[in-house]
C-alpha cells in the first residue's frame, strides 16, 4: 500500500509541478517588449515539450502516451524551427536551453519511469501545459504589436489545440499517423 501512495503522490506532485511549464517562461530573462517575451516563451515551451515528448517514447508504458509523444515531438520541432527563425529577424534573443526549473519538472518523471504512474502524471503535465500554452498565445492574438508574430501564434493555435484533445483532462487521445495531416493544418486529429 505505501509503494502505491508513494507513486500516487509522486504522480501529483509531478503533474502539480509541471503545470507551471508555460508560466515559468518568463524566468529565462527580460525582454525588450511582450511579443519578444512571447517568442522566448514559446521557445522554451517548445523546448521542454520536445525533450517530455522524447522522455515518453523512451520511459512510458502505453502505446498512446508514445504515439502522443510521436506528435508532440514532430510538431514542437517544426514549431520550434519556425519561431527561432522570426526570433532571428527580429533579433530576439531566444534561451537556449528549458529553465533550471523546467528540467527540474522533467526530472521529477524519472523515478517513475515505465509505469503507469508515469503515464498518468505526463498525460497530466501535458494537458495542463498546453492549455497554459493556449492562453498564452490567446493572450498574444489580442494584445500583441508585432503582426508577424501574432500570425506565428495564430498559425500555432490550431496545432496547439489538437495536443490538447490529446492529452485533455490527463486522458490520451491519439490518433494514427497520417501521411495526408499537417501537422500545420488547422484541423485537429479527431480523439479516439
Amino acid at each position: 500500500m505505501r509503494i502505491t501512495h508513494t507513486c500516487a503522490t509522486a504522480a501529483a506532485a509531478v503533474a502539480l509541478a509541471l503545470t507551471g511549464t508555460t508560466a515559468a517562461f518568463g524566468a529565462a530573462g527580460p525582454a525588450a517588449n511582450p511579443d519578444a517575451a512571447f517568442l522566448q516563451a514559446v521557445h522554451q515551451s517548445n523546448l521542454t515539450e520536445i525533450a517530455a515528448g522524447k522522455d515518453a517514447r523512451a520511459h512510458a508504458k502505453s502505446d498512446c502516451v508514445k504515439q502522443v509523444a510521436d506528435v508532440l515531438v514532430r510538431d514542437h520541432t517544426t514549431l520550434d524551427a519556425k519561431g527561432a527563425a522570426l526570433a532571428k529577424t527580429k533579433n530576439i534573443s531566444m534561451p537556449k536551453e528549458p529553465s533550471a526549473a523546467q528540467q527540474r519538472q522533467l526530472a521529477a518523471l524519472k523515478p517513475m519511469n515505465g509505469t503507469a504512474a508515469y503515464d498518468s502524471a505526463w498525460l497530466k503535465a501535458m494537458s495542463s501545459g498546453h492549455r497554459e500554452a493556449l492562453t498564452l498565445i490567446d493572450k498574444e492574438l489580442n494584445s500583441g504589436k508585432d503582426k508577424d508574430i501574432q500570425a506565428a501564434a495564430k498559425a500555432a493555435r490550431p496545432i496547439v489545440a489538437s495536443h490538447l484533445d490529446m492529452v485533455k483532462d490527463g486522458v490520451c487521445h491519439a490518433s494514427p499517423p497520417s501521411s495526408s495531416a499537417s501537422p500545420h493544418s488547422s484541423s485537429s486529429p479527431s480523439p479516439k
